[in-house]
């Protein structure tokens, strides 16, 4: 496919991906835990699915062994991503950090330290663009084409969405953001990756400064 080369320089050209530096046992670890929680959660949700969706008690039965088995793996994988983060002491501060902004949980905190190692080292907008919540243009010659946001890390990107959508409703700041971007007219999908944007930018000062929240 010799259009590929072209494609990926386009990619390249418009995300602009930051380099991961290699990743130190621990790291490389903890990020294998985290992405395997993923994988079970995936699972679980699949298995639930099914079980909606049978009829014979026989079938029903097997699906519900899976399910006690999977929620019996996703319990030991939270002991051991929370023990693994625990035991390291810049983890741990990390982790303190993170959780002390309104709307960022346990999770979202986990997933940014094993799969966002570069927070709080590059500006807001270069994080931004690495997450993939940065706005990218898609114009060409005189039209201008709609904003959007596309690459970096989904992972991330997918708990920095949940962890906005709570913020939204507990976090002062985000909420005022959300609803004055709404109340100027704004798509509230569109208002939804502002509130991630701005979100990712409050972390990435917290973790840079190793400053709590301070809602001013």
């Amino acid at each position: 496919m010799r259009w590929m080369p072209q494609i990926i320089t386009l990619f390249a050209e418009r995300i602009r991906p930051e380099p991961r530096p290699l990743a130190d046992a621990d790291s490389q670890t903890l990020a294998e835990l985290v992405a395997r929680r993923r994988q079970v959660i995936e699972m679980v949700g699949m298995e639930s699915n099914r079980l909606h969706q049978a009829r014979d008690l026989r079938v029903q039965r097997t699906i519900k062994a899976t399910l006690k088995t999977l929620e019996a793996q996703l319990a030991r994988l939270d002991r051991e991503i929370n023990d693994t983060v625990k035991g390291s002491p810049a983890w741990r501060a990390a982790d303190d950090l993170l959780t002390s902004v309104p709307g960022v949980g346990t999770i979202t905190s986990f997933t940014l330290i094993a799969d966002l190692p570069e927070l709080g080292q590059l500006d807001r907008r270069r994080i931004a663009a690495l997450v993939g919540v940065a706005p990218i243009n898609r114009d060409s010659g005189q039209m201008r084409g709609r904003r959007t946001i596309a690459g970096g890390r989904t992972d991330v990107r997918n708990a920095l969405y949940m962890a906005a959508l709570s913020a939204i409703r507990w976090n002062p700041v985000i909420s005022e953001h959300y609803q004055s971007l709404v109340e100027r007219g704004r798509p509230k999908k569109v208002a939804l990756v502002a509130c991630m944007r701005r979100l990712l930018g409050i972390l990435n000062a917290i973790i840079r400064t190793k400053t709590p929240w301070q809602c001013a």
